[in-house]
């Protein structure tokens, strides 16, 4: 595995890959130190790297790079699910639910969505409550707050 900390308005995130794909996004507070850091050229963290920045400079609204996050097929199903949510847009725990044809798995869809290891690529913090209130999130809610406010859904 391969690392790199790039800065963000958020704070450092650290980009984590196989050489090959991103596998994770790690917060500011939640980095760890036993992954060395890239060694050689990693297209994968270079252009996570490149993406993000032009993300957060307002120049991004869709991500294209090569992941690949560990998961269960249904959290895979549910991280898919947070990848059509639109720049700008949220959907409740419920409305992803339904999406992906299982209603009654709201708990379940929450669950999957706090463990998804590729926050803002995969799209977490657009998910929301489903009287729109700001819930849990991996990176804190005010840092779910900003970026949402950032792009406009706020």
């Amino acid at each position: 595995m391969n690392t790199l900390t790039v800065d963000s308005p958020i704070g450092p995130l650290q980009l984590v890959s196989n050489g090959t794909a991103l596998l994770e996004i790690r917060f500011p507070g939640m980095h760890r130190g036993a992954a060395p850091p890239a060694t050689g050229e990693d297209p994968a963290l270079s252009a996570g790297a490149r993406q993000l920045a032009e993300y957060f400079a307002g120049r991004r609204r869709h991500f294209d790079l090569p992941l690949a996050a560990g998961g269960t097929a249904f959290q895979q199903q549910v991280w898919r699910a947070l990848e059509a949510i639109p720049f700008g847009e949220t959907r409740s725990y419920r409305d992803i639910a339904v999406h992906i044809g299982r209603e009654r798995a709201v708990r379940a869809v929450g669950a999957a969505n706090g463990r998804n290891p590729l926050p803002i690529v995969v799209p977490c913090h657009r998910v929301v409550g489903s009287d729109g209130t700001l819930t849990g999130f991996a990176g804190g809610l005010a840092i779910k707050r900003q970026l949402l406010t950032m792009e406009g859904a706020l």
